[in-house]
């Protein structure tokens, strides 16, 4: 798992449903698009993740010696540190600290997301840059070495990863709400909105609320203010990724990517996808609809571990739903991809057979692609 909190862990079967979702009946598209639970939880020529071992990275518990050496990297980041950071041999394997999210900053700037950035290195991160690598027609190690990090210089301008930000009167206005764990509960709710003004951001800036706080020296970012100074991951990626000639998802390596006719690999987003009981599909698509802030159709005859006598709900919008802020339907009746409610899970879980993306990969991966895109499984 990745080394974020993850909120509401003590779940109900209905509960666990939902935050798996991804399949639901696709209805005519009103005025509000609805997603659907019925397949919505959720390289380049060569394929130079043919040897991946998997989406799912293995996770073994930290020692406490492995804590206590993470927390004293954690502590160092600083955004002095991470602007000034340059150390090589400080990226790879589990490593935590200023360098690595300096590294994880201009992969995602450059559209090769690492997922939620929080300073540790782990399997979204090694397989962005690997995809990077890959796309540079570089060695697709997945460890940072010299040529890499000029590449990533170049690609990215040699700007500064942290910036400052002064919050808006809109960044802290709402609204906001607590979620609840029951989707009955939850389709009671007026909107799926964010809980605070600090999730809001951190979604904003790819991060997790912890790192926000880190980076601004506060155990945690609350309140949040209009007019107050952040310092925060410079996010910004290319207005256009060049020519999408189809989309590639890779069901071995966890990831979703955008090639050219040639194969050559534009953007990479690291995904969840389903197992071997709910898998998604193999095969070649196409992309059918698209839609912004979609309903989500609840629907437990869809998910083996609800009883069938549960009653439909239909939940309402937000960044907190089920399938996020986005919902990409595909010529696979059922099956899309789409964002999430949680996205510190994304590459770490696995989904009812869509593809899961953060919502932000989700929602420029929807500006990205048009109805008719080809999709291919893998």
């Amino acid at each position: 798992m990745p080394h974020t909190s993850v909120r509401r862990t003590s779940l109900t079967l209905a509960a666990l449903a939902l935050a798996l979702a991804c399949r639901q009946d696709e209805r005519p598209a009103t005025a509000t698009a609805v997603a659907d639970s019925s397949g919505a939880a959720q390289g380049a020529a060569g394929d130079p993740f043919a040897s991946d071992s998997g989406g799912l990275a293995e996770y073994l518990p930290p020692t406490a010696a492995d804590s206590a050496r993470r927390a004293r990297l954690y502590a160092a980041i600083t955004p002095e540190a991470v602007n000034a950071a340059r150390g090589l041999s400080l990226v790879a394997g589990d490593s935590t600290g200023p360098d690595v999210l300096r590294v994880q900053v201009m992969l995602d700037a450059a559209g090769f997301s690492p997922g939620i950035m929080d300073g540790h290195w782990g399997h979204n991160s090694a397989t962005a840059l690997r995809s990077f690598q890959a796309a540079s027609r570089l060695r697709p190690s997945g460890a940072l070495d010299e040529p890499t990090l000029q590449q990533l210089l170049r690609a990215t301008g040699g700007r500064a990863a942290i910036v400052p930000y002064s919050v808006t009167a809109d960044d802290v206005k709402g609204p906001f709400t607590t979620i609840p764990e029951s989707p009955y509960e939850q389709a009671e709710l007026d909107c799926l909105c964010y809980e605070s003004a600090a999730e809001a951001l951190a979604e904003r800036f790819h991060s997790t609320p912890e790192l926000l706080a880190q980076l601004n020296g506060v155990p945690r970012l609350a309140p949040v203010r209009a007019g107050q100074r952040l310092w925060v991951p410079d996010v910004r990626r290319p207005d256009s990724a060049g020519a999408v000639a189809r989309l590639v998802i890779s069901r071995r390596g966890g990831f979703t990517q955008g090639v050219t006719a040639d194969g050559s690999i534009l953007f990479h987003f690291p995904s969840t996808l389903g197992n071997q009981y709910d898998p998604s599909p193999s095969g070649r698509f196409t992309v059918s609809r698209i839609a912004l802030d979609p309903e989500f159709h609840y629907n437990p005859k869809l998910y083996a571990e609800v009883p069938d006598w549960k009653e439909d709900a239909m939940l309402q919008p937000g960044p907190n739903s089920p399938v996020g802020t986005v919902w990409i339907a595909l010529s696979e009746p059922h099956y899309g991809i789409h964002g999430t409610a949680h996205p510190e899970t994304i590459g770490y879980a696995s989904s009812h057979g869509c593809v899961r993306l953060t919502n932000w990969d989700a929602r420029w991966l929807a500006e990205h692609v048009a109805e008719g895109t080809p999709v291919e499984f893998r």
